[in-house]
């Protein structure tokens, strides 16, 4: 007797094979999730948290300042006056951190655009001063010579 395979079969060979490339696959990307997982976890404890995005920070700073100006005593104005100084205080505060809030909601990409500019200006200025450092220590001088030698020509057109 022979083995024949009828059509239905052959779907229902090909389901079960595409379940088992499934159930593979899912395997792969969980086990690869585990190891990303743990590697996230092994820097964490070995370099501590990660900065966030700019936004992040920037409210960060934000509500630690305002924290600070907010506990801060003035012994200059006395007793008397301290409790409206304090208020006020809190009102500007709230009032500061009321104006930030929504820019930073709209814009999170403005400050990380912001912090990558900063970053870049200052390997631009690091790189001048270092280049002129390099200009300056360079320079052959005899026992005589104080600097008054040849200068560098500039073309200025």
């Amino acid at each position: 007797m022979s083995e024949e395979r009828t059509p239905s079969d052959a779907a229902q060979e090909a389901a079960g094979e595409a379940r088992a490339a499934d159930v593979d696959a899912d395997a792969w990307a969980h086990a690869v999730a585990e190891d990303l997982a743990a590697e996230k976890a092994r820097r964490r404890a070995q370099y501590g948290t990660p900065p966030g995005s700019a936004a992040e920070e920037l409210r960060k700073l934000v509500d630690t300042v305002a924290d600070k100006l907010s506990g801060l005593q003035s012994p200059l104005l006395g007793a008397v006056a301290g409790g409206a100084a304090q208020q006020m205080v809190n009102q500007v505060v709230q009032q500061a951190k009321a104006a930030v809030e929504p820019v930073i909601e709209r814009n999170p990409e403005v400050f990380d655009h912001l912090a990558t500019a900063g970053s870049e200006l200052l390997a631009a200025y690091r790189s001048a001063v270092e280049a002129q450092e390099r200009r300056w220590t360079t320079r052959d001088r005899g026992p005589h010579d104080e600097g008054t030698g040849p200068g560098e020509h500039i073309d200025l057109d």
